[in-house]
């Protein structure tokens, strides 16, 4: 499993903690915010309002807030815009990194991030200057202890999976984006719960790192986490998994 998939197992753990603090209901509410302005407020028809709303209840956000969100995303009246934008760069020892934001104030977000990228050495690149190193997949993670490798490998791959990969307590299944609700209606048919399921990019290659640059990498990848406008932050980094859990405990 990739450097950043076990970073990303360990902010998944993280959640709770950061819900009790408002921030990921705040990232979330945007999510679903734009996902029902751009796709409708139907969960069944909007397939990117559907991943937004479970990612949503899986995080016990109240179903009344998802609802006031949707309604307030499809009305006619609205006090405040978000756009999306992505900002793309280079962070320490070279890692290319992928910032998709969802910001009421372009401007200030900009600074902000570019800020986040400087004081670690790292700097902001033009638009498509590493967009090209990833792509665009589904991802489901499954614990461990609620499912066989064999037995889960044999569904998911049935189901339209291209592959799965295990880490010391996940199964990281990847597909297309367009078979991720497929997969995710196998499993859930076969009676295996996921920890996540979403559309993300992937690198297709990724840039070893240790010492002082790896510590500087995953200090940039939770400040831009923690920031409020980021939504995902994408990375080609290979960080030996000691170290990761060394530098996040």
């Amino acid at each position: 499993m990739s450097g950043h998939s076990k970073w990303h197992n360990i902010r998944l753990r993280k959640a709770k903690q950061d819900a009790v603090r408002g921030k990921l209901f705040t990232k979330i509410g945007r999510e679903i915010l734009v996902a029902a302005r751009e796709g409708g407020g139907s969960v069944e028809a909007n397939a990117r309002l559907r991943a937004a709303v479970d990612k949503a209840r899986a995080a016990s956000m109240p179903q009344d807030n998802i609802k006031r969100l949707i309604d307030r995303a499809t009305g006619q009246a609205d006090d405040v815009h978000y756009e999306e934008v992505s900002y793309e760069g280079y962070g320490p020892g070279g890692v290319a990194m992928l910032v998709e934001v969802v910001t009421d104030n372009r401007n200030r977000t900009l600074s902000e991030v570019r800020g986040m990228f400087t004081r670690v050495g790292g700097s902001l690149g033009e638009p498509g200057c590493v967009a090209w190193m990833f792509a665009s997949k589904g991802v489901i993670l499954v614990s461990k202890d609620a499912a066989d490798e064999e037995r889960l490998l044999e569904i998911a791959l049935e189901a339209g999976a291209e592959d799965l990969a295990s880490g010391e307590a996940t199964h990281e299944i990847t597909c297309e984006p367009g078979q991720l609700e497929a997969v995710k209606s196998a499993l859930e048919a076969a009676g295996i719960a996921y920890e996540s399921a979403e559309v993300t990019m992937t690198p297709q290659s990724t840039v070893p790192v240790e010492g002082k640059q790896a510590e500087q990498v995953l200090r940039l990848m939770e400040e831009l986490e923690e920031q409020d406008d980021v939504q995902r932050v994408h990375a080609n980094f290979d960080i030996p998994d000691a170290v990761i859990e060394a530098l996040a405990a």
